[in-house]
């Protein structure tokens, strides 16, 4: 057809160039052009090619596919690649997009027609896969005069981005911002907000669009260059799409020690990014699970009633659940299916495993069970992030293989069931095991290290324990503790481990007095230091002090401080919950003691340093705006022992 006729009112105005459309009979979508290829979508919906004499082909399949995030699309061609006209492209999936309501139609276009095409005869009806579908004379050099464009107002994409995000209704009416290859797609929380005229007219835009729930502002092929200005403008956490899939490609530097960093530094950002969907509920929950803590201290309500029972499990079950959640936030980030990896968090977080795993409460690694004759060790995966971070990077492999081995009749089917198999097979065969494994190693040196000075072992420990935490080798921790209070009553540790929790509370406190302008932080913050003093620190650790890497040190330095005074002092803890809200923890069942006293100062300590170290050293607000595009959260304080579960 021609391209008047395709739907889509941008191309079919030809905006972007001339071309032509096609409504194609079957999945294979073949070249129009022989050229190379010189951009692959990160959603896998369109190409582009430049070919020898000049003409830069967009192939655009299907109409607001964007939104279906590469699910109908294998593209067996890749940036670089030297293709011929009839050459197989991809496939796209028909069925899958006309069951989502949208249009299969294919759009050709030129998008340099002003610069290089005189003509353009598209020949309308039905045309086999290979056979010519258009035939396009260009201009010879000197025919055509280029006009001189330099007098004519220059698009400045940072005022753009600016006056778009100002007329769609400020940064709170926008829920999410992604972009395809022409448009900014926004979603509004009040659509009615937005100044249809006033965008229609800006400098740069060619049109608005409202379909699918999105507002969509046409702007060609500078899209990428608006899209970034306008993330930039809207703050932390908004906006994904290509800006990701351009992290992911740049290079890692050379040498040793950069790599170290470079890969250091992008797992970190993958673990906050993927839990910046769940902080706020995490912060919730945590002051929760701290109120019903205080309430049980104070014998207002027994931990054996079922009221206590049911609103533990309101404030209990994100955590206990984590691993699905976060299956489902780093598969997005990390571009595998959402729902397959929440899945297999499923799979780790299945009562069973959870009742089998519980069998093992050594500081010694035990193999609890076999896997096809395989002896292994099934560890407690509710509260972890780590084992689900390792689940999504695997099957971000595993999916584009399956994709490309299996038939397309039965891939719908086999391919997750093959994906959920060998992902969770791999992480409680592979990757649980081995952090088993390292805690292990790291109980029986904590346990040493107490023996050997309480004093060094509560700087140590109070300096580190956190980044323990980062990777769930803290889980180390926890039998030690458990075997404390079992044999003796106290728990040493577990008092370290407070500190560390109230250091984590005071820094991102510290971020919360000295943040002005921004109020989404200044929210966040707020409540990460209500759930940190509460015993629960995820949204302090994860949502600001990991993000923003020098608040995590100056809190470890408080945490160092308050651990050394708890080992000076000899603070012993005689329950599990730490924090400030575990304050009755401290007391002697026979009465108050030095060890009561010794708490309110080593915490007292540990919130003076964290808080005067971040608010000096550790923060200052312009760290936000160089930060923009990623505010991560995640868990780290809480449950059973002051122990985090992490």
């Amino acid at each position: 057809m021609k391209i008047k006729d395709v739907h889509d009112p941008m191309f079919s105005e030809k905006a972007m160039g001339d071309g032509f459309g096609v409504v194609p009979s079957d999945s294979s979508i073949v070249s129009p052009v022989s050229g190379k290829i010189v951009l692959v979508a990160s959603t896998k919906h369109a190409i582009g090619i430049d070919t020898d004499d000049g003409l830069e082909v967009l192939v655009h399949m299907g109409v607001d596919t964007v939104e279906m995030n590469g699910e109908p699309f294998d593209v067996f061609v890749k940036e670089g690649d030297t293709i011929k006209a009839g050459q197989q492209l991809a496939t796209m999936d028909t069925s899958m997009v006309k069951n989502a309501g949208k249009t299969t139609d294919v759009i050709v276009v030129i998008t340099n027609t002003a610069a290089v095409l005189k003509e353009i005869n598209v020949h309308v009806g039905n045309v086999d896969g290979g056979d010519s579908a258009a035939t396009v004379s260009t201009f010879a050099k000197g025919e055509k005069e280029i006009p001189d464009t330099s007098n004519k107002k220059k698009v400045d994409f940072d005022a753009l981005a600016k006056d778009i995000v100002k007329n769609v209704g400020g940064p709170s009416n926008v829920d999410n911002v992604i972009h395809c290859i022409t448009r900014v797609r926004f979603y509004l929380k009040d659509e009615s907000k937005a100044n249809d005229e006033i965008i229609k007219n800006l400098n740069g835009v060619l049109d608005v669009a409202k379909a699918g729930g999105q507002y969509q502002v046409v702007i060609g092929p500078a899209v990428e260059d608006v899209f970034d200005a306008v993330v930039d403008h809207l703050g932390p956490g908004i906006g994904t799409n290509d800006n990701e899939a351009k992290a992911k490609k740049e290079p890692a530097p050379k040498g040793v020690w950069p790599k170290t960093k470079y890969y250091f530094s992008s797992l970190i950002g993958v673990i906050t990014a993927s839990m910046m969907p769940i902080i706020g509920l995490l912060a919730a929950a945590g002051i929760l699970k701290g109120l019903l803590s205080l309430i049980v201290s104070a014998k207002w309500l027994s931990d054996t009633s079922s009221t206590y029972m049911i609103v533990n499990a309101m404030g209990d079950s994100v955590f206990y659940f984590l691993p699905i959640l976060v299956g489902f936030t780093a598969a997005k980030r990390l571009g595998s299916n959402q729902i397959i990896v929440g899945v297999i968090g499923g799979v780790l977080a299945y009562p069973t495993l959870v009742q089998l795993a519980s069998k093992t409460s050594s500081v010694q690694m035990n193999m609890n069970a076999d896997f096809f004759g395989i002896p292994i060790h099934v560890a407690n995966y509710t509260y972890s992030i780590f084992p689900m971070i390792a689940a999504a990077w695997l099957a971000s492999i595993v999916e584009p293989w399956l994709k490309k081995h299996i038939p397309a009749t039965v891939r719908m089917i086999v391919s997750p069931l093959v994906e959920v198999f060998i992902v969770s097979a791999v992480i409680l065969v592979i990757v649980g095991p081995v952090i088993t494994l390292l805690s292990s190693y790291l109980a029986m040196g904590i346990v040493a290290l107490l023996k050997f000075s309480p004093a060094l072992s509560g700087l140590i420990i109070g300096a580190f324990y956190q980044c323990l935490v980062i990777f769930g080798l803290h889980w180390a921790v926890i039998p030690v503790v458990a075997n404390q209070i079992a044999t003796t009553g106290h728990s040493a540790l577990n008092a370290i481990v407070s500190a560390t929790m109230v250091a984590q509370g005071a820094a991102v406190m510290a971020v919360f007095f000295k943040t002005k302008k921004n109020i989404s932080m200044k929210q966040i913050a707020g409540a990460a230091t209500i759930s940190a003093f509460s015993g629960i620190t995820e949204p302090a650790m994860y949502g600001i002090n990991l993000k923003y890497g020098r608040i995590f040190w100056t809190a470890n330095i408080g945490g160092a401080v308050g651990g050394l005074l708890t080992g000076l002092l000899h603070v012993d803890m005689w329950g599990f919950a730490g924090s400030l809200i575990g304050f009755a923890s401290f007391i002697n069942p026979k009465g108050i003691d030095g060890s009561f006293t010794g708490y309110l100062i080593a915490s007292a300590a540990a919130i003076v340093v964290s808080f005067t170290c971040t608010y000096l050293f550790g923060f200052k607000e312009q760290d936000l705006e160089e930060n923009v595009h990623e505010v991560g959260k995640v868990r780290l304080g809480s449950r059973e022992p002051a122990v985090n579960k992490g």
